[in-house]
């Protein structure tokens, strides 16, 4: 899907890029469209070598509050989880913010084999997919591990707060903003919305321990081959946070072979409660950045306004 955020660069930046952080000649590239913000390259080198060039929209662009520092937030996610040693992720091989080579911030990893899990799953039996979701479960418990010291987005100490509700609150306040800026309609007054956001925001006290959370990990994130895991991408997302955050625990999924995997579910009416709202959260997100992205496909945008409809609807239901 195209969007507006996306920065293309010519051969010959290609070529000088290479260059410069590989010491390397490129052999032949092509863009990776899958992305819907960043955008990617993947490099076959003369040496043999195949890279990935992801670089971020440029300083032009007008982002959502919670879409600042993304792709320092990957690269520092993707060197925390690397140092897990066995969750598969790519190395970070160079990583440039000087803006002297291209027009936007840019880093270089090592390519991964597989498929994007959601362009494969109907080729699994439910058997099959289950297993590879009870990997996921295992990788995704790995990541979460990880401890932080605030809680909040993952890059910048002033971004970040003590507690999760704070930290929470903040998230749903900026993306809230954006929507009101942008004047996306959705489907209720924002000051309502609020209201029903705050009667809620107890439940976030729980939470007590910051963790690192990739928050984006749905099945496009997530590559397959030969039935396994080969790797997990697209750290852009990530949050200091309670792991009851993650893609996997959301109404989207919640699937038995990932809860088996991951140790853990939904089961006290605070982590339900905490659990509606991170899911009020992603939903408003899908709607919202449709607007910012101008992304040309209707029919995404259609369903992200139903989506929401729903998600508003059961947000209201949650006691």
């Amino acid at each position: 899907m195209e969007s507006t955020y996306k920065t293309r660069l010519s051969k010959e930046q290609l070529d000088q890029i290479i260059t410069h952080h590989l010491h390397a000649n490129i052999q032949e590239y092509e863009e990776m469209v899958d992305g819907w913000a960043n955008h990617a390259y993947k490099l076959k080198l003369l040496d043999g070598r195949e890279v990935v060039l992801k670089i971020a929209p440029s300083a032009a662009t007008r982002l959502m509050r919670c879409e600042q520092n993304l792709m320092t937030a990957e690269v520092e996610a993707l060197r925390l989880v690397a140092k897990l040693q066995n969750v598969p992720v790519p190395q970070v091989l160079a990583y440039d913010d000087s803006l002297h080579l291209a027009p936007a911030q840019f880093f270089i990893m090592e390519y991964m084999s597989g498929s994007p899990y959601n362009q494969v799953k109907t080729q699994f039996t439910v058997k099959e997919q289950e297993e590879i979701e009870q990997q996921l479960g295992c990788y995704n418990q790995r990541i979460n591990e990880i401890k932080g010291k605030r809680f909040g987005y993952f890059s910048g100490e002033d971004r970040q707060r003590k507690t999760w509700k704070e930290a929470f609150l903040m998230l749903m306040d900026d993306m809230l903003v954006d929507g009101q800026e942008a004047e996306v309609d959705i489907g209720i007054e924002y000051n309502e919305l609020r209201d029903l956001i705050e009667q809620k925001s107890d439940a976030l006290d729980d939470v007590t321990e910051s963790v690192l959370i990739s928050w984006d990990l749905w099945d496009g994130n997530v590559l397959v081959q030969d039935k396994k895991i080969t790797a997990i991408i697209d750290f852009e997302r990530s949050l200091w946070g309670d792991p009851l955050m993650e893609h996997y625990f959301s109404h989207f999924n919640y699937t038995p072979g990932f809860l088996k995997g991951y140790g853990r579910e939904v089961v006290t009416e605070n982590e339900q409660k905490r659990r509606s709202l991170y899911d009020l959260y992603f939903d408003l997100a899908l709607r919202i950045e449709c607007d910012y992205r101008q992304y040309d496909n209707q029919e995404h945008i259609n369903w992200t306004i139903h989506n929401l409809k729903d998600g508003i609807e059961r947000f209201r239901k949650m006691k």
